[in-house]
Formats: C-alpha cells, structure tokens, sequence
C-alpha cells in the first residue's frame, strides 16, 4: 500500500505524487481512492481506487538515484525489440508502455531512436504509431530519471550521454 506523499509513476502518465487518500463517490457507493497530481502537470488529478487491482498494478514506486544510475549503466547492453509485422509491433510496444518496465522501455526508446536515425539518414520518417511509443516511452522513463536524480526533465539526455 502507498501512503500519502509517495511519488509513483502511474501508467504513461509519468510521475505523481499521492496528494491524499480519501473515500469519493462517483457513481453512487463510496470508495476510497489514492488521489494522484502529476509533478509535471498540476492540472490534472487521477483517482485510483485503492481495491481495484488492475489499475493499481498501473503503479509503481519511483526509482531510487542508485536504480537510475545502474539502469544507465547497462544501456548499451539493451537488445532491440523491433518487430517487422505492424500489427504485432504495436501490440508489443503498448504492452511495453502500459507495463512500465523500466528494461523494456529502455529497449524500445533504443530500438525506435536506431531506426528513426536509420531512416533519416535515407530522408523518411518513422511510422506515427512508432513516434508515438518513442515520445510515450521517453516521456515516462525520463520524467522518472529526472525525479529520481532531482535534474530537469531537459538535462536527462546529457546526463546519461555523461554516463555512459
């Protein structure tokens, strides 16, 4: 169980910092929910219920400064993940990003950054849908490095390029 001020990462949405624990009724019964606000954006607030295992699953605590720092250091080691057949591929990276594994996010991030500089290079561009999972995938990986080492979200980058 989380308490209250526990910063988690909720599913894509990055990290959030249980702001409180409280009974609510939306749909007729009280509940109690864990009550999330994101760091990085304060106009938003989830509503987790604290019984409904699924979407308690979509949560995690955030990673310690020496868990970022041993994540970084096997970074290069990290195979690929693609996938020619669209339909698998996009299956397997939204299972990635709703997981949140921190392995595999670092696969696909790499997997997709290689393959975009590969098609630059023959002037196209990366399919939507494997943009879309490179943002996801970084938006929740580096908005989590960042809190862990207490850096902006724009310094992540030059800090790991730093440490590898």
């Amino acid at each position: 169980m989380y308490n209250v001020n526990d910063a988690v990462v909720y599913s894509s949405y990055g990290v959030c910092v249980i702001s409180a624990i409280e009974e609510r009724d939306f749909s007729g019964e009280s509940v109690e929910y864990y009550v999330l606000r994101p760091v990085s954006d304060n106009k938003n607030t989830f509503y987790v219920p604290t019984s409904n295992e699924d979407l308690k699953n979509r949560m995690h605590s955030v990673c310690s400064r020496s868990e970022v720092e041993e994540l970084i250091s096997v970074m290069p080691d990290e195979d690929f993940i693609w996938i020619d057949n669209d339909f698998q591929r996009k299956e397997e990276y939204r299972r990635i990003i709703e997981s949140g594994n921190r392995h595999q996010l670092i696969k696909l991030i790499k997997t997709l950054y290689i393959r975009k500089q590969k098609l630059l290079e023959q002037h196209k561009k990366l399919h939507s849908a494997d943009e879309r999972f490179l943002n996801d995938a970084e938006n929740m990986l580096y908005d989590e490095f960042a809190y862990a080492l207490g850096i902006e979200r724009d310094a992540v980058i030059p800090y790991i390029k730093e440490h590898i």
